[in-house]
């Protein structure tokens, strides 16, 4: 090889590596787990969700953790307001929609996959907490409740139920299948209101959104708990939600309803439930 071709090269290879060392570099900081988060910022981060009904919250809880679908997901279920129930369910099946159940769950709730999508940076973190450190998100949810509660803004009403063992609170639907998504100032609801002031409609709600039979494929179903509280548990679909940090680029979670995947339709067997 001609000598004055040797420092082009040289660069070139040089500047080859250096591209590659930085490439290696941001996808190792793009992977790199993320720091825990101390409790008053855990505190900061579910309170704008920490008064949705445990079915809601357990269901935002996990699509968080697929925060990229979520935009995409916003969008259609915008242009798809005006379907509700059964309706709703049939036009998910018919665009064979291949998000994760997590989200299509999510599909009935406009508002709440519009607030996500136009805050992707809270909405990631939220993913990556329930990922990297879920007791310690529940735990916070469970502080945020409490202090809702001792400062008079939680009770139940003709929306929800709230159940009290002393330890864990539970926020359920009033009528099973009906949910009603809260509405609230997170600056006021946990901060101890004035003296005297009347606190009374801190907390909106909107219209009843119907879950029906026909939204099981995707994780929704009645008559048992989305929350072991003392376990740190998730229930979806019956089974726990055990997708973390580790395991999040393999873990599938074993949905007992055939599921829509494309143009395939996916079975998955019942093999146990969880003890409380």
């Amino acid at each position: 090889m001609h000598p004055k071709f040797t420092p082009v090269i040289s660069r070139t290879f040089r500047r080859a590596v250096l591209l590659a060392a930085l490439g290696t570099t941001f996808a190792m900081l793009a992977v790199a787990q993320p720091p825990l988060l101390p409790p008053p910022q855990l505190d900061q981060l579910v309170s704008r969700i920490a008064l949705y009904p445990d079915p809601l919250l357990a269901q935002v809880l996990t699509a968080s953790t697929y925060w990229d679908e979520i935009p995409e997901a916003a969008t259609w279920a915008d242009q798809h307001s005006y379907l509700m129930g059964d309706a709703l369910a049939a036009a998910i099946q018919e665009d064979h929609l291949t998000w994760e159940p997590s989200i299509l769950a999510l599909l009935p709730f406009p508002s709440v996959l519009a607030m996500m999508a136009s805050d992707p940076a809270w909405t990631q973190q939220l993913g990556n907490a329930v990922l990297n450190e879920r007791d310690a998100v529940m735990d916070a949810v469970q502080r945020m409740r409490h202090k809702a509660k001792e400062y008079g803004y939680l009770q139940a009403n003709s929306y929800f139920n709230m159940v009290d063992d002393g330890s864990y609170i539970e926020i359920l639907p009033l009528t099973p299948g009906v949910v009603y998504v809260p509405q609230y100032d997170p600056l006021v609801i946990f901060s101890r209101p004035a003296r005297g002031l009347v606190i009374g409609g801190a907390i909106q709600f909107g219209p009843g959104i119907t879950i029906s039979a026909a939204f099981e494929p995707w994780g929704w179903w009645w008559g048992e708990p989305a929350f072991v509280w003392p376990s740190h548990t998730i229930l979806i679909d019956h089974r726990p939600w055990v997708r973390t940090w580790a395991n999040r680029e393999n873990y599938v979670h074993p949905y007992t309803a055939a599921r829509i995947v494309g143009t395939r339709v996916e079975h998955h067997e019942l093999r146990g439930r969880v003890r409380k």
